[in-house]
């Protein structure tokens, strides 16, 4: 069975995720739904799974956007019928909306890497198993999430993006922050985000100098979460009783 991915940019791809979740045998249907019609699945037959992507849209947008409506019913789905649903960035920013949370402008754009401290409550959670309790997380947004959902629990924050890692229920988890970025994806979404870097006083020199520091820290625990993602979320067992 595969997971359904939801792409929503070309820059913004599944990276090390994707070749975790294949080294385990999962396979990945990748749906562009900016680009392509009616891409969000009709049902959950034969879906293993969700993963939400980033992207350059904001969540605000949503009234403006029916593709981003139907993604929201279909997360919503996700979660109800208790399949895993991991987000990135708007991808989490996704779930907390269809799950009731809420959804702002930051009042601080927040883009690079930045010193992130895992709860107590996620210091005892499976999928961040092996993960240091303070690391450099890489981050590149401009909205937030300032309500989460009824029931979700705490397990990151940063020190301008409160909720910056969560769970709701039994599968479902959101992390703003790009753990899923090999180095070509954390610099392509620099890139990108230069005209926000800017409005906080950062340029490419002091964004480069941040990433040759911190990317490989953030590498050997970025795996460690894939690795947990693919272990926890998909077991083996699961699939051979599929």
């Amino acid at each position: 069975m595969p997971i359904i991915v939801f792409q929503h940019s070309d820059i913004s791809t599944p990276g090390r995720l994707g070749l975790t979740l294949r080294d385990h045998g999962l396979a990945l249907d990748i749906r562009r739904l900016d680009k392509v019609s009616g891409a969000v699945p009709n049902d959950l037959d034969d879906v293993d799974g969700l993963i939400i992507l980033g992207g350059p849209m904001n969540v605000t947008d949503i009234a403006s956007l029916a593709w981003m409506q139907a993604e929201a019913e279909y997360i919503k789905r996700c979660h109800e019928a208790q399949l895993p649903v991991i987000g990135i960035c708007l991808g989490a920013q996704l779930i907390a909306h269809a799950l009731g949370g809420t959804v702002a402008p930051k009042a601080t754009p927040e883009v690079g890497f930045r010193a992130t401290s895992i709860t107590i409550p996620g210091q005892t959670e499976t999928i961040l198993a092996g993960i240091a309790w303070n690391s450099q997380q890489f981050f590149a947004c401009e909205q937030e999430i300032t309500a989460l959902p009824q029931g979700s629990t705490l397990l990151a924050s940063s020190k301008s993006t409160k909720n910056a890692a969560y769970k709701v229920g039994l599968r479902t988890f959101g992390f703003i922050y790009h753990f899923e970025c090999d180095r070509p994806g954390v610099d392509a979404i620099l890139n990108s985000s230069a005209g926000l870097a800017s409005k906080i006083g950062l340029n490419t020199t002091d964004l480069a100098s941040q990433v040759d520091q911190a990317y490989p820290g953030f590498a050997r625990l970025s795996d460690r979460l894939c690795l947990n993602i693919a272990q926890t979320c998909f077991p083996l067992q699961r699939r051979m009783r599929a």
